[in-house]
Formats: structure tokens, C-alpha cells, sequence
């Protein structure tokens, strides 16, 4: 079965990224332990876009993902940031190779 690859864009509000970014890394590091089905979750910001966010994300499959966001680290991250964010856009991507 295919993996199952995003791209998610945060705008976070002005002034809020002390808040949210911390949380975001806490996130992603409770995937990447807690989560056998994901396999990759970097977090990245754009040097000329102090309010934005971009993640990374490989899974092993669309089930993997699904297993994520009903998981209790990623619900108290997406409660505790409602507020927080501006905008979310969620990418999916097919993965044409590795190297």
C-alpha cells in the first residue's frame, strides 16, 4: 500500500507563534515516538515568513494518518491552538521517490 505524505501550512496569528510553536514541536515529537505508522514529521519555517509554519509528513499509510489525528497528543495540540491559527491548509502529495 501506498505511503501517505502531507504538506500542512500554518498562518498564525501575530504575536502567537511563542505559543504555538512549542506546542507544534511537542506534537510532532509525540508522533514520531508514539506513532509506528508515522515514519516522517518535520517542521519548518520560511526564512521570509516569521508567521508561518510548514510540515512534512510521511505515514505508511492513509490508515496511519487517520490513527494521528485521532490521537490524544495531536486533539490536545489541535484544541490548545484553535485560537492560535489563521490559517491551515492541508496538501496531500504523492511521493515519487526517495533519495
Amino acid at each position: 500500500m501506498a505511503r501517505f505524505t502531507i504538506l500542512v501550512r500554518f498562518r498564525v496569528f501575530d504575536g502567537q507563534m511563542a505559543i504555538f510553536l512549542p506546542l507544534m514541536i511537542e506534537n510532532a515529537e509525540a508522533s514520531r515516538r508514539d506513532e509506528p505508522g508515522c515514519e516522517r514529521f518535520d517542521v519548518l519555517r520560511p526564512d521570509d515568513q516569521p508567521d508561518c509554519i510548514l510540515l512534512y509528513e510521511i505515514y505508511r499509510d492513509r490508515a496511519a494518518f487517520d490513527e494521528h489525528c485521532a490521537s490524544a497528543h495531536f486533539q490536545r495540540f489541535d484544541s490548545a491552538t484553535k485560537a492560535l491559527v489563521a490559517e491551515k491548509q492541508v496538501t496531500v502529495l504523492d511521493l515519487l521517490a526517495e533519495a
